[in-house]
């Protein structure tokens, strides 16, 4: 595998993986104990973290791409063992 097609699989798990860890942690500010700000719909977060999720990002993005490259090498998974066609 080139070093590119690395890089834009591991950019695709990455924004994948966003999607999975932004609700993770997530307080709003009735559960952290602050009033709210006039306008401020109840369900919004108290506190936004951006450092915080790209590192849980960062993590989940690298087993995942770890899993993945794994299974291009050692061929556990291939596409004739998903055919169901045959």
């Amino acid at each position: 595998m080139k070093w590119q097609s690395a890089l834009a699989i591991y950019t695709l798990f990455w924004a994948m993986s966003v999607f999975f860890v932004l609700p993770f942690g997530v307080r709003t500010s009735e559960e952290a104990g602050a009033p709210l700000v006039p306008g401020q719909a109840p369900s919004a977060p108290h506190a936004f973290d951006p450092k915080r999720i790209v590192v849980r990002t960062t993590v989940l993005s690298a087993v995942l791409f770890a899993a993945f490259y794994l299974n291009y090498v050692n061929g556990w998974v291939t596409a004739e063992m998903l055919d169901w066609t045959r």
